[in-house]
């Protein structure tokens, strides 16, 4: 991971922000398949469903979020967890959400050309 041009401290608190963005984002992801170990200990779904679900979810989802934070670029990274609610914008150090300002941007210049249907699905 590339890490943009700026001082020590706020390099540091970028790796905490794409650390915690990327634990959360994998959390969320990991519900479903938690649900399917549900299932699949009350013998609702078999264990050759519940080894399918693993190997689908390890070849998508766990996939995708590893490289949104470990090839991307980091401030996007930080900027899109900020404005898709996977990180909280309050529990942003300040000074972490100023030097992110053209990323915020670039998400808010996106979310404003996007049609108002795909705004609010969720």
């Amino acid at each position: 991971m590339r890490m943009p041009d700026l001082p020590k401290r706020l390099k540091r608190l970028l790796r905490e922000q794409v650390s915690l963005a990327h634990e959360e984002e994998l959390r969320r992801a990991l519900l479903p398949l938690a649900d399917g170990f549900d299932r699949w200990r009350r013998g609702e779904i078999s264990s050759g469903e519940l080894s399918e679900r693993i190997h689908d979810f390890h070849q998508g989802p766990v996939r995708e979020i590893w490289k949104a934070y470990n090839y991307g670029s980091p401030t996007l990274a930080v900027a899109y967890a900020i404005r898709q609610g996977i990180l909280q914008r309050e529990n942003v150090p300040p000074e972490l959400l100023e030097a992110l300002g053209p990323s915020l941007d670039f998400y808010e210049c996106q979310d404003a050309d996007a049609p108002e249907e795909v705004l609010t699905e969720e």
